[in-house]
């Protein structure tokens, strides 16, 4: 009898309602660059638990690395719940399903890779991004080979095997007196299309490009958001929004708004787990739920959110839209025992233009590559701010003049969304520390006001 198996045999026997164990088993590989060399190679396996006890509607979690500790962690479990308030809106784990295997989730060649075959990785990624005018690199690579199993008391039993590769560097120059950086990034499922060529290179051109930059002055500018910064609005500002519990407690900038226009009629946002190489792609989710698309803004109208069965139980919906999340580190799942409510993969629609239009067609503007510290400084009114400070390129008539120094953007969300102007059909997907999958082109948005820093 498995683990999982003699976890729901034992809390049937000592009468729990129900009860939902997820078993979560990794191998983790990362490589780590320092110095323009590669510093560290390590192979990681992890085992962990997650155990979610629902009783009289009380709800009780225990997560554990010891499989020999299942038993007695469910014990303990329900003397928990007898100091808990009972979850009257409690409606059930959900029912066994019969799901849809999405190919391009798992990658032979990524489960066998071993160290060396890393490490030859990483020194692509490195030798890509070598010049004589960079001085330094950093950055890292992650490879992760998952076994996700999650089964509970309805008789669902739901196992998923995942590969995830995701990279990054950063490339420094002290050739002025300012020193500037670049930034390359890729991630996906496959081996065979990730391109480590093309982190060293983005690096680097990112990074050559911001040699000598001039001082912006403060006021109103176009601005072409590159990809990756798109992907850091998207994560830390937006998508929060969009989650059935921060709209039905009126603490989204859009509470008042569904099924209304909030952004610019071709801007189209969605929620799609099913999108080939996806980070986030997989044909259930953490708590058993089928996933489908969900179209958030169409056209530029408000359309759906997104939540799990707790959250849409609790505001009384009728059923999870099958997104519940276990976000594990670096890359996958994890054994948390209560999955939160987030996307899949948040997807912004490319659209018609190219990049290079975008510029063309821009009198007075900036092309920013990478944006940091972003952050809701009021997630009710919707303001944020940022701090580009990589990739900054000055926009005028049309042409690149030459390379930026930092500013400061002190925004609304709201605002942005309704004031972007065209959207690019350079279409990518980037993921950053910490933060939700996305996939998305440059977006060009009017009247910004940046700050000199």
């Amino acid at each position: 009898m498995s683990a999982l198996d003699r976890a729901l045999t034992h809390s049937n026997n000592i009468g729990i309602d129900e009860c939902e164990v997820v078993v979560v088993k990794k191998n983790i590989t990362t490589v780590r660059i320092t110095d323009s060399e590669i510093v560290e190679i390590k192979q990681n396996f992890d085992r962990n638990y997650g155990i979610r006890l629902i009783h009289q509607k009380k709800i009780a979690s225990i997560q554990t690395t010891n499989k020999e500790k299942i038993t007695g962690s469910i014990d303990e479990g329900l003397k928990m719940t007898l100091k808990l308030k009972s979850k009257e809106f409690w409606r059930g784990l959900p029912d066994k399903k019969e799901t849809t295997h999405l190919e391009g989730t798992f990658d032979q060649k990524l489960k066998d890779i071993s160290g060396s075959k890393a490490a030859d990785i990483a020194q692509n990624m490195i030798n890509s991004s070598e010049n004589k005018k960079i001085d330094t690199i950093t950055g890292s690579l992650n490879i992760v080979d998952e076994d996700f199993e999650l089964c509970n008391s309805k008789g669902l039993n739901f196992n998923h095997k995942s590969t995830y590769i995701s990279g990054i560097i950063n490339a420094e120059s002290e050739q002025d007196t300012l020193p500037v950086s670049g930034i390359g990034h890729a991630c996906g499922r496959t081996l065979s299309k990730f391109s480590p060529e093309q982190i060293g290179d983005d690096a680097k051109n990112m990074c050559i490009g911001s040699i000598n930059p001039q001082k912006i002055n403060s006021g109103k500018y176009s601005i072409i958001f590159e990809p990756y910064s798109v992907g850091e609005i998207l994560s830390f500002v937006v998508a929060s929004n969009f989650n059935f519990k921060t709209l039905s407690e009126k603490k989204s900038c859009f509470s008042n708004n569904f099924k209304n226009k909030i952004s610019a009629d071709e801007f189209n946002l969605t929620d799609d787990p099913h999108m080939p190489e996806g980070i986030g792609t997989k044909a259930i989710d953490d708590e058993g739920v089928k996933t489908k698309k969900i179209k958030l803004i169409e056209n530029g109208i408000f359309k759906n959110v997104f939540s799990n069965s707790y959250d849409i139980y609790k505001e009384g919906g009728k059923e999870s839209s099958g997104n519940a999340i276990r976000m594990g580190s670096p890359l996958g799942r994890s054994a948390d025992p209560i999955p939160i409510s987030a996307p899949h993969n948040l997807t912004v629609e490319p659209g018609n233009t190219s990049q290079e239009d975008m510029i063309k067609d821009t009198k007075h503007g900036l092309l920013v590559g990478r944006l940091w510290y972003t952050y809701a400084v009021n997630p009710i009114k919707g303001d944020f701010s940022c701090t580009a400070r990589s990739g900054i390129r000055i926009i005028e008539n049309g042409e690149i003049k030459g390379p930026g120094k930092s500013v400061r953007i002190v925004h609304n969300i709201t605002t942005l969304l309704k004031n972007i102007s065209s959207i690019g059909d350079n279409q990518r997907r980037v993921i950053q520390w910490a933060s939700l999958p996305s996939i998305t082109p440059s977006i060009k948005v009017e009247n910004i006001s940046v700050n000199s820093i």
